[in-house]
């Protein structure tokens, strides 16, 4: 047959023209060609010189996406068109399947007008582009041209009076509205830029973001199609393969999504409600996040509900498509044409017939699929941003209100650290959450009405049990997901106690080594961990519970309707509707089991939001000080800085900006001020808020230009004068007045030195401008020069809690020093000195205070207890107990106050005495430099063999060898796979593995059997022979239901094996997790504890404890659940494409394809995705630490009037932050877009391939149900091995850990062939002893032969790094002795186990180690001593009386490392724990390097007589200490130089000892 374009039927009169050229159809079709042909002819030229030429021009940024007017609209509305075009093609075919000859023209101008469609967006969319608006004349055109001949045509229909019964004539219809509408559409853009027609053509510019480079986030710029499918995301995430994501390349966000833009909008409605409403009410945070974020989340619960309702257009689809197939035999064509309409001699197809063609049906469905899933998409990323958006807000708001905060609040314990940490981390993450989830609130039920009304319209009343059994066990979810919450709180309280536990262990290892403790307190560190587990394994119950009600339910929900279906209904169960209801109960599940989860996260955010207001409402700093004005006028600030644009530059200018705005803070001047005051306080009373007073009747003046020195014994009130005058403490009464000639800040330098996490340079200027002179003037003032040299990048080393840690001197020296470079007229020091040792005291004292401060006449005022340095104050305030004891001058305390004065002077004399003896041999800085070099240098070697796995990103940055770089990066972890699960036992995998297979095969069984079961009987009743007679009808009915219902045994069986293996898998899995967290564990801690001392100077303990936080976390929590779903999703999508396979084998060629797309989607996607995760979590870290240092240092920062600044660094880091989390969750859009288009393929070729082949219908309803599944489960692969990919890194990094080499703890004796009481003398002999820390590193002793007698004291002294200490670790076993031997009363101590060893001496180290706990447990931890003897100690100690005085005596609580005793008294425990054990040989570490001249003397007491008969040997730093002693040996390099009684090595003139003697004196 000719194909022609009017068809050549016979008789037909298709080319005649006798009534009228408009009245033959024929005709009016091919006018409607006639605009899509035009539209053709003109774009295409166009399009292809644009393309030719474009290429040629640089390409602008972003192709400036400018939008013309309408943008939106008329891209939905040509989506409209193209739909409508594929309804008029298939109506065409299909009427023309019922003519004789082939019509073309029923179908072919439908054709061209798609591909017009088509066409026109894509050359709107390069117009747009190129911002070239008159070529939109063509498109104008184009959609008159089309309008009219559509018109034309429906006018034919109506005069010939075909009605809305009609399909043709709907589908004409809608065409000429979308004409309309798009022809307004373009008027419209006509109207608005003015591009024709008009003689000044509007200038356009495009949006602020856009024109700013650092933008690369385009979502909110691109044009529809490209939202939806994140098609702008593909450069970023396969440029990701060749080399990793950067910080760089996410760039900044747009305006609209900064924290500070967000912080405006909550903060604004917040403070209306303050102002509408009674003002005494606190505003409701819920109201005011509403007035902020309620359009957006509207917007998203729209997309949401289209998506649901779409989603049921699946069950339908599968229901008519396996109804059709099974009638399709009885269709008998001949019948229809005669009824048909020939209206123009041609067949006019009715409305409904359409969607009897199961072919139609196919490609609807596949059209229902991806809108449902692009409106999905849009729900939860419009959640996403907004959520995303509430967070900066709250961030801000809480930071701000950080700021504000009185500091009673803070050290009262009103407001902890803690808190502030939690309202940080959790609060508004839970918020965050909620506000992701919130839609589903509202959007849930709804879907649960609609699939039950659809169930019941498929099935009837037993659809209700279905539905019920459904409802019933929802509760019990909503019940385990409570406790699943609970359960998580309590694991959470534990794990952190075992954290503390840990880090105590960690930091005090070297004294639990020495005094062979680790195993005890490893112990607590277990049974800590043992509670946590129990926890844990009670968290494993739960989840497995949910998981198994999840898999569970649906189950039981279809065996109760089909069983109650076959018993009670009537009418046959078709397979039609058998699977349409599956694919429904499929449906049901997800939003119930949702449910429970948001429900419970609508709870937590009741809690969370509770929290924040109160945290909103406490109490904030007086406004009644020097800085009233300061606070509204920050926050303007803040917005000045945003809008201009560039925040680097404000950072390096900060100073100049700050001055210009604080210009009219200058306080007011009294007439009672004089000039040379430069604050003076009157009639103060101050208190740090319980209502007593702390300082009671203060009246003092602090001179402009001179050194004030304030001083009096410990906790009189000194540092709180200091924090009153700046404004912190709550006043009663009383003024503060500062003279108006001083700046607007005070340096200020705390007691409890804070620094920031940045560089040295950053926290010595602090925001000020660098000037070299003035930074080095005031290095070399607080002498740092030195410690910084060892830093390993100098003064550009990180510092501050993620860096290096520093000791106690070497941060308050850079505290002072920030102090001291700052340009401000007064500078507070609260007392300075008090970690550092004589010399640089002095110094800082002669050079930095005296010389730096005065030359540049700067105020000063300085807390100090140094009563030497007295003499060189200007003014001296003298304190007792909350009040002024005395003010004035030195001459005039002098003449009125005697007794004062000569108290003083005792006092000086003491300390004056110390400065002579005490030129140090070794000072405490040199000291702190030393463990700082220790630290370093050894690191650097760990590093040389630990860093392999850096060294190969490195190799990676160098070479862009595509191939050999993406096959590393894209490669899935299996080793630590492996690794994981063999550390869950052999016998959990197996179990796991078996019931996982076993458990999808018999679900896969239950829904074939289902198939068998409906399509068991072909003929339906409808269709009985009806030749039979009745009777026989009726026995033939009754047989017949009786084989219906023989299936039921067997389909309860199944259903009940089903849902028995789903408890297994869903506990196997749990449980292999927690036996493999358990392991790794367990191994860990005993690795690490039992690691060589050398270990822990090499590996940062940052580092360790990040294994036992994060990384056991992580073990414990997030891979066993990841691992359950990656299986299941796994299995899911292989059963689902077994089954595909099997009903249509056809199906296997489509699958070739998708298979490839896949691999790459997903290929892609994990490498971004790994990327983007390391930037969330990286970028989360700082912020959290802004956080807390800034809650830490409120004093600092508020006396420096810095608040400004923090703000806007904490704003940068939020964005930051908000930008690495947005470009995650565009990512995960990007790939669930991208898997679920490919499950509707899967699902189009699956239903195509049936319909072709026509086979079972059973079996096709099996196959398409299954189908349906793969489009929500492919996602979820791709999504949990990413995560997985990331989780086993923590696998990784704590296997890393477990290849350490432990200390040998055997020795080559046994224990019993030590004596009891060895060593019982106390003689030690060392022969030819050399040492060495590492078998890489050179030896630190070298051949040292020493003999001491019993009973002798020994002084072991010399320059640093001369090796004293390695010689007392050495005692001890500690370091690498590979020659030579130690012998004590006749052992070679290397021979001896170490437990024994170590546990027969005592050593008192430099630093006071003490643990939490109690006092007992500090001095006696085997607990084996008894009471006497343990206050016997005390007493020794001189600490009885204080122990007494606290309430529990023995039992009394130490805090963490011991804070709650000052550190002399930290020491004097040290002593009375080395006076426990009762050895006979003591080493001291000289400890007297950090306590004061009255407890020295208490030590050095004691140690004369408690250990009187006992051989002690002493490590002096102070030659002064050792002059008594029987033996003195003096070391230089590793080797001994001198050796003998003091008295004759005093006499060689020209002896190293003489000399050191020499210094000190």
């Amino acid at each position: 047959m000719a194909l022609s374009f009017c068809g050549n039927d016979r008789g037909s009169i298709a080319y005649s023209v006798d009534n009228g050229v408009l009245d033959n159809g024929c005709f009016v079709d091919a006018l409607n060609l006639v605009p899509h042909v035009f539209l053709l002819f003109i774009t295409f030229p166009i399009l292809f010189i644009g393309w030719g030429s474009q290429s040629s021009k640089v390409q602008i940024h972003h192709n400036t996406w400018l939008h013309f007017p309408g943008h939106n609209l008329r891209w939905i509305l040509t989506f409209t068109l193209l739909f409508v075009h594929v309804c008029e093609i298939a109506e065409g075919i299909v009427s023309n399947t019922q003519m004789e000859s082939n019509h073309l023209h029923l179908f072919m101008p439908a054709l061209m007008g798609f591909i017009a469609a088509t066409t026109s967006v894509v050359y709107y969319h390069n117009i747009e582009t190129a911002n070239f608006p008159k070529l939109l004349l063509a498109l104008f055109i184009y959609w008159i041209l089309a309008f009219i001949t559509k018109m034309i045509k429906l006018w034919k229909f109506a005069e010939a009076s075909l009605g809305v019964q009609y399909l043709r004539f709907c589908i004409t219809a809608l065409l000429v509205v979308l004409y309309g509408l798009l022809m307004a559409v373009e008027i419209n853009v006509i109207r608005v830029r003015k591009y024709v027609f008009f003689a000044n053509p509007q200038r356009v510019k495009p949006p602020e973001d856009l024109q700013d480079l650092g933008v690369r986030f385009l979502q909110p710029f691109v044009n529809l199609l490209s939202k939806a499918t994140y098609w702008w995301m593909n450069p970023l995430i396969i440029g990701a393969h060749k080399r990793p994501i950067e910080l760089k390349k996410i760039g900044k966000l747009p305006i609209a999504m900064r924290a500070l833009t967000n912080y405006m909008r909550l903060k604004d409605s917040y403070e209306e409600q303050r102002k509408t409403e009674d003002p005494d009410k606190s505003p409701s945070i819920w109201k005011s996040m509403y007035r902020a974020f309620g359009g957006p989340i509207l917007l998203s619960s729209t997309f949401r509900y289209m998506a649901d309702l779409l989603g049921f257009a699946g069950p339908l689809c599968i229901s008519g498509i396996v109804g059709h197939l099974d009638n399709s035999t009885e269709i008998d064509r001949t019948n229809k044409v005669c009824t048909a309409n020939m209206t123009f001699g041609v067949y006019f197809m009715f409305s409904t017939e359409l969607l009897q063609n199961t072919s139609v049906l196919a490609v609807l469905l596949f059209l229902a699929l991806v809108l449902q899933r692009t409106f999905l998409q849009a729900s939860y990323y419009v959640t996403i941003e907004t959520g995303i958006n509430l967070r900066g807000a709250l961030l801000a708001m809480i930071y701000n209100k950080i700021l504000r905060l009185s500091t009673s609040n803070m050290s009262m314990g009103e407001m902890t650290l803690g808190q502030i940490n939690n309202l940080v981390a959790i609060e508004t993450n839970q918020l965050m959450w909620f506000l992701f989830l919130c839609p589903n609130l509202w959007a849930m039920p709804v879907q649960i009405i609609m699939g039950v009304i659809l169930l019941y319209y498929l099935l009837g009343n037993s659809a209700l049990i279905g539905a019920g059994v459904i409802l019933l066990l929802a509760p019990v979810q909503y019940l385990i997901a409570t406790k699943l919450a609970d359960t998580q709180k309590s694991t959470l309280d534990y794990s952190t106690d075992r954290l503390k536990k840990t880090t105590e262990i960690l930091k005090g290892i070297k004294l639990l080594k020495l005094y062979a403790w680790e195993n005890i307190f490893c112990d607590r560190v277990e049974e800590t961990r043992g509670k946590e587990l129990t926890s844990l394994k009670t968290f494993a119950l739960y989840t497995s519970m949910s998981i198994f009600m999840n898999a569970a339910i649906p189950i039981a929900a279809v065996l109760a309707t089909f069983v109650t279906h076959a018993y009670v209904e009537e009418v046959r169960l078709s397979p039609a509707k058998a699977f349409a209801s599956l694919a429904l109960f499929h449906i049901l599940v997800t939003p119930l089991f949702l449910l429970s989860t948001v429900v419970r996260f609508a709870v937590k955010a009741l809690v969370s939001v509770q929290k924040l207001s109160e945290f909103l409402q406490s109490d904030e700093i007086g406004d009644d000080s020097w800085r009233n004005a300061e606070m509204s006028m920050s926050l303007e600030v803040g917005k000045k800085y945003k809008y201009h644009g560039d925040t680097k530059a404000i950072n390096r200018k900060g100073r100049y900006r700050m001055d210009n705005y604080e210009q009219p803070m200058r306080r007011q001047l009294r007439p009672t001020e004089t000039e040379d005051v430069a604050v003076q306080v009157n009639d103060g009373f101050f208190t740090w808020g319980s209502n007593l007073s702390t300082l009671s009747d203060i009246n003092i003046r602090i001179p402009t230009g001179q050194l004030t020195m304030i001083v009096g014994q410990v906790g009189c009130g000194k540092s709180s004068l200091l924090l009153a005058m700046l404004g912190e403490m709550q006043t009663i009464s009383g003024k503060v007045y500062w003279s108006n000639k001083n700046r607007y800040s005070v340096a200020y330098a705390a007691q409890k030195s804070w620094l920031l996490n940045a560089t040295v340079e950053e926290n010595i200027t602090f925001g000020s401008h660098f000037n070299k002179q003035r930074y080095k003037a005031v290095i070399d003032a607080c002498s740092l020069q030195p410690d910084i040299d060892l830093l390993p990048f100098g003064d550009q080393t990180e510092i501050g809690e993620r860096g290096i840690n520093l000791s106690g001197g070497q941060r308050q020296r850079i505290c002072v020093a920030r102090a001291l470079y700052q340009n401000t007229n007064i500078v507070f020091l609260d007392d300075p000195f008090s970690a550092l040792d004589i010399d640089l005291s002095d110094h800082l004292m002669q050079e930095g205070i005296l010389k730096f401060l005065q030359d540049d006449k700067r105020t000063v005022v300085l807390v100090t207890h140094k009563l030497q340095y007295l003499i060189h104050a200007d003014w001296i305030i003298a304190m007792k107990d909350g009040s002024v004891l005395r003010e004035g001058t030195l001459k005039d305390i002098q003449t009125l106050d005697v007794e004062l004065y000569e108290h003083w002077k005792t006092l000086m004399n003491r300390q004056d005495q110390e400065l002579e003896k005490e030129t140090e041999m070794e000072s405490q800085t040199t000291l702190e430099r030393k463990t700082l070099r220790r630290a370093f240098y050894s690191r650097e070697a760990k590093n040389q063999i630990d860093d392999e796995d850096e060294e190969e990103e490195v190799e990676e940055d160098d070479d862009d060898n595509m191939s050999t770089t993406t096959s590393r990066r894209s490669k899935i972890p299996w080793k630590m796979c492996c690794r994981y699960l063999s550390s869950g036992g052999f016998l959990m995998v197996f179990l796991m593995v078996s019931s996982k297979l076993a458990k999808h095969s018999v679900m896969v069984a239950i829904d074939y059997w289902l198939a068998a079961w409906t399509s068991s009987n072909p003929q339906n009743q409808s269709l009985a022979d009806p030749f039979v007679n009745a009777t026989n009808y009726t026995k033939n009915d009754d047989t017949q239901i009786a084989e219906h219902r023989s299936y039921v045994p067997v389909f309860i069986i199944l259903c009940g094996a089903a849902i028995a293996l789903c408890l297994i898998t869903s506990l196997t899995v749990e449980f292999l997790g927690v036996a493999a967290a358990t392991n790794l564990h367990h191994n860990l801690l005993n690795k690490i504890i039992h690691a060589p001392i050398r270990f822990f100077d090499v590996t940062p303990l940052g580092q360790i404890l990040n294994r036992f936080s994060a990384d056991t976390n992580i073990i414990d929590q997030h891979i066993p659940p990841t691992l359950e779903s990656l299986t299941r999703s796994t299995l899911l999508c292989l059963s689902a494409i077994g089954v595909i396979a099997f009903v249509t084998p056809a199906f296997l060629i489509a699958l070739v394809p998708l298979a490839v797309a896949f691999y790459f989607i997903q290929k892609y996607f994990r490498v971004a995705s790994k990327d983007l995760q390391d930037l969330d979590d990286s970028t989360q870290l700082p912020l959290l630490c802004h956080f807390s240092e800034t809650a830490e240092g409120l004093t600092t920062i508020r006396a420096f009037r810095h608040e400004a600044r923090f703000k806007q660094r904490m704003l940068e880091l939020t964005d930051t932050n908000n930008t690495a989390y947005l470009f995650l969750s565009a990512a995960n859009r990007w790939l669930e877009v991208r898997t679920d288009y490919l499950g509707a393929v899967i699902v189009l070729t699956a239903a195509v391939a049936a319909i072709w082949t026509s086979s079972q219908s059973g079996l096709v309803g099996l196959g398409l149900t299954y189908a349906l599944t793969v489009t929500n489960y492919l996602n979820w692969v791709v999504r949990n091995l990413a995560d997985l990919e990331v989780q086993m890194a923590a696998v990784k990094k704590v296997n890393s850990f477990l290849s350490t080499e432990s200390e040998n703890y055997e020795g080559s004796m046994d224990v019993s062939q030590v004596p009891e009481d060895w060593p019982q003398h106390g003689e030690i002999k060392i022969q030819d002893l050399c040492v060495r820390y590492d078998t890489m590193l050179k030896p630190v002793l070298k051949h040292v032969n020493a003999h001491i007698n019993p009973g002798q004291k020994v002084g072991i002294c010399g320059r640093t790094g001369s090796g004293k200490s390695s010689l007392s670790l050495a005692f001890f076993n500690m370091v690498d002795v590979f020659e030579g031997k130690i012998v004590i009363d006749g052992i070679d101590i290397c021979k001896l186990p170490l437990q024994t060893l170590r546990s027969r001496l005592s050593i008192i180290l430099q630093d006071p180690v003490l643990f939490s706990g109690s006092i007992r447990l500090n001095l006696d931890p085997e607990c084996t001593c008894t009471d006497d003897r343990l206050w016997e100690a005390l007493e020794i100690a001189q600490l009885k009386n204080m122990v007494k005085a606290h309430p529990g005596g023995l039992d009394a609580v130490v805090t963490e490392g011991g804070e709650n005793f000052s550190v002399g008294q930290r020491q004097l425990f040290c002593l009375a724990r080395a006076f426990v054990r009762k050895s006979s040989i003591l080493i001291m570490d000289e400890a007297t390097a950090s306590i004061d001249m009255a407890t020295e003397n208490i030590l050095q007491k004691v140690v004369m007589t408690a250990f009187a008969d006992r051989t002690v040997v002493t490590i002096a730093h102070r030659v002064h200490t050792i002059l008594t002693a029987d033996l003195v040996v003096v070391m230089k390099r590793g080797s001994i130089m001198e050796y003998g009684k003091p008295e004759i090595l005093m006499e060689q003139e020209d002896g190293l000892f003489a000399s050191f003697v020499k210094a000190d004196m």
